[in-house]
């Protein structure tokens, strides 16, 4: 009964940090996580520079590929990791544009 009166009135999602214990901790978990994902594509992008000079130096094809694709990879990694905030965000206000929410 109690269930079929709360969607006769509507649900509604306000994300709040502060609405369970531990928000700010968790903010400040994720805060480090980003830090880390990031220290990974810089040492990927540097890796992966290095592996594609010898590799294109020694005529090594493989080599070359693989740093390339390394050095992309950090790239991409990073893009993703900075507009990460922004793509949840993008979405959830779309997601809040739907009829009937």
């Amino acid at each position: 009964m109690w269930a079929a009166a709360v969607v006769a009135n509507g649900v509604s999602n306000r994300p709040d940090p502060s609405g369970l214990p531990g928000g700010p901790v968790f903010q400040h978990l994720l805060d480090g996580l980003t830090f880390f994902g990031l220290m990974a594509c810089v040492a990927a992008v540097v890796v992966g520079g290095a592996t594609w000079f010898v590799g294109s130096q020694a005529g090594n094809f493989g080599a070359t590929h693989g740093g390339r694709r390394a050095v992309l990879s950090g790239i991409a990694g990073a893009f993703v990791i900075g507009t990460a905030a922004a793509i949840v965000n993008f979405f959830f206000a779309a997601g809040q544009q739907v009829p009937g929410h």
